[in-house]
Order: structure tokens, then C-alpha cells, then sequence
């Protein structure tokens, strides 16, 4: 099976890390009475990883699109990397919650901070960033994968593979052409 493309990734490990965040909270502030203290400053933070969220999901997504490197569609299939599993993103979620509120002084309100921060980072990458991405593969002719040598801090290598599904206005991909179709 052909990996998935760019914009592909993003919604779906997008939403899954979104909807574990969410869960996450929602999970925190139903069971865990210490998860509500200091409110105010828990949703002073989460509007600053908001704001920061919307301006670099932006800035980033056009700054890696723009510098996408020309690529047959052929190699396409095979750079774009091992997604990442969707099961461990609920892991990350919960792992980190739990780093910050199992250690004394136990810091259940930054838990819910982090569960929050989890559900904005995948919202920006599912409905920010993909987005962008597909205006990106419409303009460009072609589609989005993620190069080997990406790196958290450096940022994402792209590669454009061009093929004709990039200019399907629905989104959907014509039946065996791009990532996931059938040889």
C-alpha cells in the first residue's frame, strides 16, 4: 500500500490527535476536581497556543509547500515516510497529561492544559494546515508528500509529485491515481 499523501496525514493524524485532546479534557474536567483550578490562566495559555497554532500553521504550511521539491510520482509512493501509527497519538496525549500530573505538586490544571494544547495543535494541522495544503496542490498541479529529513525543529521536507487528482475540486481522488491506489 502506497503511503499517504502530505494533505492526508495532516487531516487524520490532525484529527485523531485533536479528538484525543478533546477526549482528554473532557475526561479531566468530568473526574478530576483539580483539573478546573486557576481557570482563568488555563484559558489565557490555551488562547496563546491558539493564536500561535493559527500563525505558524499558516506560515509553515505555505513556507513548506512553496519549497517542495519536484519528484516523479513514482518515487512518491515510496518517500513520504511511515505515517505516524494513529494509536500512539493518544498515548502521546495521555503520557504527557500524566508527566505533569503525577509528579508532586501534581499539576492537574496543567494536564487539561496539555490535553487542550493537544486538541488545538491537530484542529490547526486537520483544518488549517490540510487545507492549505490542497490549495497548494491545486495552484501547483500536483500533490504533496513528506520527505526523509524532516525534522521537528528544521521543519518539513516536502516533495510535488505531479498527476491529474490534484485538481479534483471535491477533494475525493480519482478512483487509481495518487497515494493508496491499487498496482
Amino acid at each position: 500500500m502506497a503511503a499517504p499523501s502530505y494533505r492526508e496525514r495532516l487531516t487524520v493524524e490532525g484529527g485523531v490527535l485533536a479528538a484525543s485532546g478533546l477526549a482528554g479534557s473532557a475526561v479531566l474536567l468530568a473526574f478530576v476536581e483539580g483539573s478546573r483550578e486557576q481557570p482563568l490562566s488555563t484559558g489565557g495559555q490555551l488562547a496563546v497556543v491558539a493564536g500561535l497554532c493559527a500563525w505558524l500553521g499558516r506560515r509553515c504550511a505555505r513556507r513548506w509547500t512553496e519549497a517542495a521539491e519536484p519528484i516523479g510520482a513514482e518515487d512518491a509512493s515510496r518517500v513520504s515516510g511511515d505515517p505516524t501509527p494513529l494509536w500512539q497519538l493518544p498515548a502521546i496525549t495521555a503520557g504527557l497529561a500524566a508527566a505533569v500530573a503525577l509528579p508532586p505538586p501534581h499539576l492537574l490544571d496543567a494536564s487539561l492544559r496539555v490535553t487542550g494544547g493537544c486538541l488545538l495543535v491537530g484542529a490547526t494541522q486537520a483544518l488549517v494546515m490540510a487545507p492549505l495544503v490542497r490549495g497548494a496542490e491545486r495552484r501547483r498541479g500536483g500533490w504533496f508528500v513528506r520527505l526523509p529529513g524532516s525534522r521537528v525543529v528544521r521543519g518539513t521536507r516536502l516533495g510535488l509529485a505531479a498527476d491529474e487528482r490534484s485538481g479534483d475540486e471535491s477533494g475525493v481522488e480519482a478512483a487509481g491515481t495518487g497515494p493508496g491506489a491499487a498496482s
